[in-house]
Parts: structure tokens; C-alpha cells; sequence
């Protein structure tokens, strides 16, 4: 694949960048092996300055990295500029709370003193996606930065103005020459750099093929990795809930970045006893959004990225009409240039359908009808994937029977998933493992060392 930018709102090409060759990968990881031995030995304090700063420039930077976000991958303006605006919060968090994830643990024990201590890792590899291409970045580099490692970005080939802003942003931020640095090289490379000696670790998120080839590879060097691949998540409906709320957000949850969002609800799971009124609502709801130009402030749902991207959403809706699924709105790629595809609700859906398997990455929302809360809970659970859920209840107890019972890393109760710096983001089955963000992301990537004096 080309390293260029490709407006997909237009079909058009409108800058191509040399990949990095052998020499100048090989120059980037020397130097940030070099840089890491001085950095490491910074305090928190200095860290702390230099991330501050980098949210600061990004603050007063919204619009024109907001305009690369939408021009590269299609997303609203708006949520560009929602996305530019989120980092710099995330980045403030992690600058005041990365000393405190990161103290010493006193420990009790026979011995005299007994501690845990956490130490950067060196530098770290990031396997980044195009779908939210300066806060996936963020929600690592952040981390990472604050505990004393350096980071390499190896972002998607169709992002690179993205991936080289954010290098030139924590250089500016005063961030030392090698601490975060974008390499511009195609997924054919990646297997070499995690052999490097260099990289002590690995995190990717993308798809589940992507994840697994890079866990084979880390696992072939024994190199820490962190996973966050794809999910199928459920949004459980049930007779107590507030239909209206319900109805909005789940509009907002399943379309959300022109549908292609790991956490974007996917599969809307509603009790019989107010299937009928959600369905209806729901598809209305679905079909009066707009769809056209990004930067329009009336748009609602923007292009999906790439033609492959649209093609593979296009044959999985003919896969389920084929197989039966009702098509109650959209379930057709928008004429004319770019790469739009109308919101889509199918319903009737059986396990004979790629849809009750696979992941939509696109705007189109698969519906089923529960006979009761224990049945919504296994319709919820009939999944290979298990990354976040939102169940919409005001029964206590039905709250309680979903929260302990619905295998996903993350589970919100009458609000969409999304993703925060004060709780850690991840998932569980082929939806990967480990955590980012909070105590739990900074310290995926620290040695945790233990102290022990006699």
C-alpha cells in the first residue's frame, strides 16, 4: 500500500511520501536506543513540562490538525476537532498523574523493606490505525513519554501527514531528539523492527489479523505486547430503559466516526416487549442522517476511509440480505466520488449471516430480538469478540446480572462506550489483552521490579 493521502471523501491522491529505507530505519533506531539511556534518567517533573507543552500546541493547533484528521480518513470536522481536543485533556491527565501510577509500592513482608518499584521498558514499537489517527497515537504515546521510554511510530500508510504532526509536535513540545519518532514504512517491515534488539516492546491496535501476526512476531523475540483489536459490541436494550435516550445514543454509539469504531455499538440486542417501538425509531433515527462533504457542518456521517474499506462493508450487507436479513434502511453505497455508504439497519439476523461473525467496520447496525434478559445476556455474550458493552436498564438488579455476566473488558451502563484517561481501555477474547490508558496502561509498558532488603 502507498504511503500517500487519499481524500476519501473525493477518490483523490493529494500527497505521496517516500517510505524510509533500510539506512534510515536502521538511523532512527540507533537513535532511539541512544536517546532512551539519557531520557530515562529524567525526572518526572521534566516529563511533565514537556507533555504539558505538547497539549498546549495542540490547544492552540485544533483547526489545522482537525483539517489533516478529515482530509486523510473522512471524519466530520467536528469530531476532528473533538479528537484534537480530547488528546491535549488526555495529555494534561498523564502529565499530573503519571508520578503517582508510578510510585514505589511499599510492601509488607519478613523483610526489613520490601517494595515494588516501576522502570521504563526502552524504546516501544506502535502498530497504529487510521480510524482515530492522533488519539490512538495519544493514548500511548502519552504514557509511554511520561513513564521514561521512547516511542516508534509505525502509523497506517494512509495517514502519513498525521503520523509526521505528531513527531513534529513532541519535538516542539521539547521533548529530546529520538523520544517519539514515526517511521514510514509499510506493514511488510514490522516483523523486522520487533526483532530488533532495540524495541523492547509492542502495541498495536487494528484488526485481529494484524494483531495476531505482530503477537507471533513479538512472541518469536519474547517482547511485551499490548493488543486492542476489534470488536462486535452489544447494546442491550431492555423495557425499563429510557427509549428516547436509548434511540439517540445508540444512533450516536453505532455511527460514531462514520461507523468505523472498535467500540462502535454494533449489535443492538432489545427485549421483545420494546423491540417493535425501538426498530421503528431506530430506523428512522438512522435514515435522517446526513451523509455527504465532512467539512459541512450539517454532515452527520462522513465517507468511510478506503474503497476496500466500503467494498468489504458492501458485501458483508449483500451477505446478510442474501441470507434472509431484512434491510430497514440504507444497504447501498452512495453514486459518485469518494467513498460514502448510506446508514444501514438490518434486521432478522441468523448465524448463517457474515455479519453475526465478523466485524462491521462501516455505518450499518445489526438488530435482534431478546425474549427475556437472560436471553438478551447470551445473544450479548455469542460473540468471538469482547471488547466493550452497554446495557440500558434502570432495574438494579438486571444492572447487577449484566455487569458481572457480559464477558467484554469494558461494560456502561445506559451510556455509550467510549474511551477516558481515568479508566483503563481494553478488551478480552480475540478482542486482545492487555490495557491502555490509567494505572493500568502506564504500567503495561514499565518493568516492575521488586525490592527486598534483608
Amino acid at each position: 500500500m502507498a504511503i500517500a493521502t487519499l481524500n476519501p471523501a473525493t477518490g483523490i491522491t493529494e500527497e505521496t511520501f517516500e517510505a524510509h529505507d533500510g539506512a534510515e530505519v536502521e538511523r532512527r533506531l540507533a537513535l532511539a536506543d541512544s536517546t532512551f539511556a539519557s531520557y530515562r534518567l529524567t525526572t518526572f517533573a521534566e516529563r511533565s513540562r514537556s507533555l504539558v507543552t505538547a497539549a498546549e500546541l495542540l490547544e492552540g493547533e485544533v483547526p489545522d490538525l482537525a483539517r489533516i484528521l478529515t482530509t486523510e480518513m473522512g471524519k466530520t470536522f467536528a469530531a476532528a476537532k473533538g479528537e484534537v481536543a480530547k488528546c491535549a485533556r488526555a495529555m494534561r491527565f498523564l502529565a499530573e498523574h503519571a508520578e503517582g501510577y508510578l510510585a514505589p509500592e511499599e510492601v509488607e513482608s519478613p523483610a526489613s523493606r520490601s517494595r515494588v518499584v516501576y522502570e521504563p521498558m526502552g524504546p516501544v514499537l506502535a502498530v497504529m490505525p487510521w480510524n482515530f489517527p492522533l488519539w490512538q497515537v495519544v493514548r500511548f504515546a502519552a504514557p509511554a513519554l511520561m513513564a521514561g521510554n521512547v516511542g516508534l511510530l509505525k502509523h497506517s500508510s494512509n495517514v502519513p501527514q498525521t503520523a509526521l504532526a505528531l513527531e513534529d509536535l513532541f519535538r516542539r513540545a521539547g521533548f529530546p531528539e529520538g523520544a517519539f519518532q514515526t517511521l514510514l514504512v509499510g506493514s511488510g517491515a514490522v516483523a523486522g523492527i520487533i526483532a530488533d534488539p532495540r524495541v523492547r516492546a509492542v502495541t498495536l491496535t487494528g484488526s485481529e489479523g494484524a494483531g495476531r501476526s505482530v503477537a507471533a512476531a513479538a512472541g518469536q523475540a519474547l517482547k511485551k505486547t499490548v493488543l486492542e483489536l476489534g470488536g462486535s459490541d452489544p447494546f442491550v436494550v431492555l423495557p425499563s430503559a429510557d427509549l428516547d435516550r436509548a434511540v439517540e445514543v445508540g444512533v450516536e454509539a453505532r455511527v460514531q466516526n462514520n461507523g468505523q469504531s472498535c467500540i462502535a455499538a454494533k449489535r443492538f440486542i432489545v427485549h421483545t416487549d420494546v423491540y417493535d417501538e425501538f426498530e421503528a425509531r431506530f430506523a428512522v433515527a438512522m435514515t435522517a442522517l446526513v451523509v455527504g462533504d465532512p467539512f459541512d457542518p450539517a454532515t452527520r456521517v462522513g465517507p468511510l476511509a478506503t474503497s476496500q474499506g466500503r467494498q468489504e462493508v458492501a458485501e458483508q450487507v449483500e451477505d446478510a440480505r442474501g441470507h434472509g436479513a431484512g434491510v430497514l434502511c440504507g444497504g447501498e453505497a452512495v453514486e459518485g466520488p469518494g467513498f460514502f455508504y448510506r446508514p444501514t439497519v438490518l434486521a432478522g439476523i441468523t448465524p448463517a449471516m457474515r455479519v453475526a461473525t465478523e466485524e462491521v467496520f462501516g455505518p450499518v447496525a445489526m438488530l435482534y430480538r431478546a425474549a427475556d434478559a437472560g436471553d438478551a445476556l447470551r445473544l450479548a455474550n455469542d460473540s468471538r469478540f469482547g471488547l466493550g458493552a452497554s446495557v440500558w436498564t434502570t432495574d438494579p438488579a438486571e444492572q447487577d446480572l449484566f455487569i458481572s455476566g457480559l464477558q467484554a473488558g469494558m461494560v456502561y451502563v445506559n451510556a455509550m462506550v467510549a474511551s477516558t484517561p481515568e479508566l483503563p481501555f481494553g478488551g478480552t477474547k480475540v478482542s486482545g489483552y492487555g490495557r491502555e490508558l490509567a494505572a493500568a496502561g502506564i504500567r503495561e509498558f514499565c518493568e516492575m521490579k521488586t525490592v527486598w532488603v534483608a
